[in-house]
């Protein structure tokens, strides 16, 4: 049986396209056998795998529109190609907007992509799922089709006031649709943005000594100037915010991960590649290693 898992958060920028498609190189490599299917109408995904979303003839849209009357059957598997990096792809495109008004004409609208895939069950080891920045359709296809869910959230001063909405949205699905939606893994992104914390680092995947750990970092190695006192005041605060933000999401997921900020993910990116086939030793492509080993253990 196959393992899907979608990718979810109703904010953009939090890393949900990255994580999924450097999650999928390490378990390509791996020699898993890979999908990922596009659910985002900014082709994201699409185009991180070295994929124009304007090349393909057919892509998800097609697949959506195939449960309003009068529109084509196409089948998931008439629209997936394979990548370079050997993980097979479900493209979108911006045809996809176009697509939801007509979902919700359907009685069966959230069973659309779960439907689309169950054919696909004996050809995959994992089907990843990348939806849009929203709670639109898409998104809800994607919650319903899962078997497990993994959040995706910045480092921002503003990441812990949208895992409350957040959980009331997995609530109103749940009670809409009847399924219990369980989140398995929190994924923080771009953390330490400036290059000052490592998400690499052994202590920073532990939360008991962390605030100790960063503040060390802040020794002085001479006397320091005002300016750079002010400096390490400021790095202090936002260390200390960091610390305590990875604490309180810990209180909420039962899973966390913290994936520092690493220039090699932008570079695999302009090449259409996930890290794990650009730079997997980079600290970033060492941390999604480690998360790609555990989410193959979900099988």
């Amino acid at each position: 049986m196959i393992t899907t898992i979608t990718f979810s958060h109703h904010k953009g920028g939090t890393g949900k396209t990255t994580s999924c498609l450097n999650i999928a190189g390490f378990c390509v490599l791996a020699g898993k056998k890979v999908l990922v299917v596009d659910c985002d109408p900014q082709a994201n995904a699409t185009a991180g795998l070295g994929v124009s979303p304007e090349s393909a003839q057919k892509n998800m849209y097609d697949v959506f529109m195939s449960r309003v009357e009068g529109f084509p059957q196409v089948k998931i598997s008439d629209i997936i190609m394979s990548t370079q990096a050997g993980i097979d792809l479900a493209p979108s495109s911006l045809d996809l907007v176009g697509a939801e008004p007509y979902l919700y004409g359907i009685a069966s609208r959230a069973e659309v992509l779960r439907d689309a895939l169950l054919p696909l069950r004996q050809t995959y080891d994992f089907i990843l799922i990348d939806t849009p920045p929203s709670m639109g359709q898409f998104v809800i296809n994607g919650l319903f089709a899962a078997d497990h869910i993994i959040v995706t959230l910045d480092s921002g001063s503003f990441a812990l006031y949208g895992v409350g909405p957040l959980f009331t949205i997995f609530e109103d699905v749940k009670q809409d649709l009847g399924k219990d939606l369980h989140v398995d893994m929190a994924i923080i992104s771009r953390w330490g943005e400036g290059g000052e914390i490592s998400g690499s680092e052994p202590e920073i995947q532990k939360t008991g000594d962390l605030v100790s750990w960063l503040r060390s970092l802040l020794a002085p190695r001479h006397a320091p100037t005002e300016k750079e006192k002010i400096a390490e005041e400021e790095r202090a605060m936002e260390h200390e915010r960091l610390a305590g933000m990875l604490v309180e999401i810990g209180k909420k997921f039962p899973d966390v991960h913290t994936v520092p900020y690493s220039p090699e993910i932008y570079e695999a990116q302009k090449r259409g590649m996930p890290i794990s086939h650009v730079a997997p030793e980079s600290s970033a492509g060492c941390v999604y290693k480690s998360i790609a080993d555990e989410v193959m253990r979900w099988t």
